[in-house]
């Protein structure tokens, strides 16, 4: 099937939802304007059309390999490589002093949405080199910013993030690579990487892994990392390349998806490197990487759910089996069987939904660093709050979304050549990777919830209050299911603050079903925005008629469908461990 990029759906995001409009010739954007927005989303259209779709099932065939130590990616990658990187796209939000563009976040996750979409594995490669280029921004030493940021932003370089080791997982605090002082402001990182997304390959002139690692005198835990710049080839001062350093792929792992991202096992074999930012702390500094890269990864959920749905829905209104009940024709399309018609109908208000959520998060990202004085301190905590939600909530949907195109697909959904089973594959590592879905929600609530009293979670409500209350007597949509959401979340949140002190392990089981709350609330709210924007644009005779009703039918169908279960939420919230300490006593097990 052919990729269409869903550039009129993203774009009545921007404008109607999130409002990027307010950024046009602002004090932090005084270039932006409408014309730049569509010009960027247009060229993002045409390289995921283009450019990257073209080689998706092709990457899947062929996947990445090593042969003679040296890493071999799917062919055509190499040149949309370099396609992309001559379209100036690592640069889009980079500073302007670094070769970057200066352009807003939210811009750019809204083209990264297209980029994923088309080509989940290769646009891994820029994901995590936009990363490297926000953490040497903030925490990068004058000669790595001068060196390093040009020729990322500019294509010529990737980056990798390199933390998990065979024994670590996710628990940061047991790693064991170790930074051994050279006397002259290097060091020798030896030790191993596990999991390395796009780690070694040729496609590029250099690649920065920036790397987690100790101090030989490092206290232990998570106060004693450092983070390193290890490059795969020397670096001089003048950023010329030099000799091979001794950092390399000794393995590639076999994955159950994104074949051709190769995920590398990495070695530091007293590899050169150089420290980024103060002693035993490195896990500040990587955790720019890492926040850059949650919210990627949701964006990622959004853009492969977005694929699957677009095949899905094409197979629908292709197929034909059986008589339709909604239309009487005999041998209909799959489309008109009111069961397939809601599956798919639900799949998209919850992509329509998690799109909004990413570019909210994107938007406060970007006025937490340059919006007004005022404003700085209540978007950082929106986006710290919303980070974590954003990645798992997103990345959820778009399992659930790839999952239910197989299903309508029925049995050619499982059998490869059709594609569907791809788009399931290559999404059900977005929920892992990054820190699993279930990190993201101890995080919420652990951390982010905790901070201020809950002050984040109770702006939210507010927004979301004075938003309902600006609705009244208007008899455009029916927000009583948005309403009751909002009450449950309130209720919720006041009872894992209460119970954070009195009993942490109830708090830490609510997690999860706490984010699944508040991504089907913030969710909910979004899509009536966009519902309450559509009706206004029909009143004024503008736009595609029956495209903006859908937008007051998505949000009906996602009420109804999703918001009306958020009452069970707060039973399952409110759950005893008791249940779960008899399990842990008994023998669950089978002889």
């Amino acid at each position: 099937m052919s990729y269409r990029p869903s550039i009129k759906d993203i774009s009545f995001c921007l404008q109607q939802v999130i409002g990027i409009d307010e950024f046009y010739q602002s004090e932090g954007f005084p270039d932006l304007d409408a014309d730049i927005v569509d010009a960027v989303m247009e060229a993002a259209g045409d390289l995921a059309r283009d450019v990257l779709a073209p080689l998706n099932v092709i990457g899947d065939h062929q996947g990445a390999r090593r042969e003679n130590e040296q890493v071999i990616i799917a062919e055509g990658f190499g040149e949309a490589l370099k396609a992309y990187a001559e379209g100036g796209w690592n640069g889009l939000t980079a500073e302007i002093e670094h070769g970057g563009q200066g352009l807003p976040k939210t811009l750019e996750q809204a083209c990264f949405e297209l980029f994923h979409s088309a080509n989940m594995a290769f646009t891994l490669n820029p994901t995590l080199t936009l990363g490297a280029i926000e953490a040497l921004s903030a925490y990068g030493n004058a000669r790595q910013k001068t060196i390093y940021l040009p020729k990322l932003v500019s294509g010529a370089w990737c980056g990798t993030m390199n933390l998990t080791e065979p024994q670590s997982g996710s628990d940061l605090s047991t790693l064991t690579t170790v930074a051994q002082p050279t006397g002259d402001g290097t060091y020798r990182l030896t030790g191993q990487k596990i999991f390395i997304t796009w780690g070694d390959h040729e496609a590029c002139d250099n690649i920065a892994h920036l790397v987690l690692a100790r101090l030989p005198d490092a206290p232990a835990g998570t106060r004693g990392i450092s983070l390193f710049l290890c490059p795969k080839y020397l670096v001089d001062d003048s950023g010329r390349l030099g000799d091979r350093n001794t950092v390399r792929a000794v393995g590639l792992e076999h994955k159950m998806g994104i074949h051709a991202s190769p995920t590398c096992v990495m070695a530091f074999e007293e590899a050169i490197a150089e420290m980024v930012g103060p002693p035993n702390e490195g896990l500040a500094a990587m955790f720019v990487m890492m926040n850059a890269a949650r919210l990627a990864v949701g964006t990622q959920g959004v853009g492969i759910a977005d694929r699957a749905w677009q095949q899905a829905q094409t197979y629908a209104q292709e197929r034909r089996q059986g008589k339709s009940v909604l239309t009487g024709e005999a041998n209909a399309p799959i489309y008109d069987h009111p069961d397939v018609r809601l599956t798919l109908a639900v799949s998209k208000a919850k992509i329509d939904a998690a799109r909004a959520i990413c570019l909210l998060t994107a938007q406060a990202f970007d006025r937490a660093r340059r919006g007004s004085e005022n404003d700085r301190a209540r978007a950082k905590r929106r986006e710290d709050f919303l980070v974590p939600i954003a990645k798992a909530w997103s990345t959820q949907v778009g399992c659930d979304v790839a999952s239910a195109g197989v299903q309508v697909h029925g049995g050619m959904g499982f059998i490869e050549e059709t594609g569907a089973a791809q788009h399931y594959r290559d999404a059900r590592i977005a929920p892992i990777y990054e820190g699993t879905n279930g990190i993201q929600a101890a995080d919420l609530v652990g951390r982010k919830l905790s901070q201020d009293n809950g002050l984040a979670a109770k702006e939210l409500s507010e927004d979301i209050r004075k938003f309902i209350k600006s609705t009244e007597n208007k008899n455009i949509i029916t927000l009583s299911d948005l309403h009751n959401a909002l009450q449950t979340f309130d209720d919720a949140t006041d009872w894992l603050i209460m119970q954070k002190s009195q009993n942490a392990a109830a708090v830490a089981t609510a997690a999860s079903r706490y984010l699944t709350l508040c991504g089907d609330l913030i969710g909910g709210w979004l899509l009536a925005k966009g519902a309450l924007a559509a009706q206004k644009l029909l009143d004024q005779g503008d736009g595609d008629h029956d495209w903006l009703r859908s937008k007051i039918a998505l949000y009906e169908i996602y009420s109804t469908q999703v918001l009306s279960a958020a009452p069970a939420h707060l039973t399952a919230i409110k759950m005893t461990n008791a249940p779960l300490e008899v399990l842990m006593a008994a023998a669950i097990y089978p002889d």
